[in-house]
């Protein structure tokens, strides 16, 4: 079976790895396009790396300057002992200064990069061109559910390690996506699992940090952030995604005063970049193209 055309256009994509120190923990980041372009930071799920981005970046780097991150705890990222929503927030955006995005980018956070993504925007919205909320949306106070604290809520024990596999080939085969949904291509589930592998005595893990969530708060106002944000904001969902933190887009628009473009990409679950890499690129450049061009129609007339 020959591959998508965009899977092979994304690998032989230019792009830069890099990294840099944040609150003494090494964050680690790759780069599409040319300084100078306008700017997009793309921040990955929980669990997750940049990798998830990498069939959808090379896609907006002929408009944007574009930046995918590992947070701290995953990826090729460095671990830390405690972590909080302030300090992965102030990773994105010291990512976003080191990798040359210029004046006003635009973050764009995907399942928990969202409430990251959220977290940036309340302390940096000022000085952003807009927020893209990619299946995550903000839940009423009432009906919100906290799933960080895991240490206070569940009892669990300090210093858990994620299973060791043997060999390669039986860790590959118990990769998973979380929510477990359809696997559209075959070719993305096997790069993206083969990416999440690292080699550790005994055989292969995976590169999550498994104690992320023990004293991370997520927060019971994360709809209080949302109403007072900044800057622009916009969701884009999975049609199909079966994400309970994905449900929410209309208290969303109720709250935004029905200013908020909420975006469903059709027969898509929630790792939706995955299924339709291409829509979900083009849904993201139209949203940032706009805004862009809001923003330099407002300096004209000012």
């Amino acid at each position: 079976m020959s591959l998508p055309f965009w899977y092979e256009r994304a690998l032989a994509a230019k792009s830069e790895p890099a990294d840099l120190v944040v609150d003494g923990v090494r964050i680690h980041y790759e780069t599409w396009g040319e300084p100078g372009q306008p700017g997009l930071a793309l921040v990955h799920g929980s669990n997750a790396h940049l990798e998830w981005w990498r069939f959808v970046a090379p896609f907006l780097a002929d408009r944007f300057r574009v930046v995918a991150l590992d947070s701290s705890g995953n990826g090729d990222s460095g671990w830390r002992e405690r972590y909080s929503a302030g300090v992965l927030a102030d990773e994105v955006w010291a990512v976003c200064g080191a990798a040359a995005l210029g004046a006003r980018p635009v973050v764009v956070g995907h399942s928990f990069g969202g409430f990251v993504a959220l977290e940036t925007a309340h302390r940096h919205g000022a000085e952003m061109g807009g927020v893209i909320f990619m299946d995550f949306t903000v839940a009423p106070r009432e009906r919100y559910l906290e799933w960080g604290l895991r240490s206070r809520r569940e009892g669990v024990k300090p210093g858990r390690k994620t299973r060791v596999h043997p060999d390669r080939d039986s860790a590959l085969a118990r990769f998973r996506y979380l929510p477990e949904q359809p696997v559209r291509h075959a070719c993305v589930r096997d790069y993206i699992a083969a990416k999440s592998l690292r080699p550790v005595e005994g055989g292969f893990t995976w590169k999550f940090d498994p104690t992320l969530f023990d004293d991370l708060e997520m927060g019971a106002d994360q709809a209080e952030k949302f109403a007072r944000l900044a800057c622009r904001s916009a969701v884009i969902l999975g049609e199909d995604s079966a994400d309970e933190g994905a449900f929410f887009g209309d208290h969303m628009a109720s709250i935004s005063a029905g200013r908020l473009p909420i975006l469903v990409i059709p027969g898509t679950h929630h790792h939706l970049m995955f299924d339709e890499p291409l829509a979900v690129a083009m849904a993201v450049k139209a949203l940032a193209l706009d805004w862009l061009r809001e923003d330099r129609e407002g300096a004209a007339t000012r």
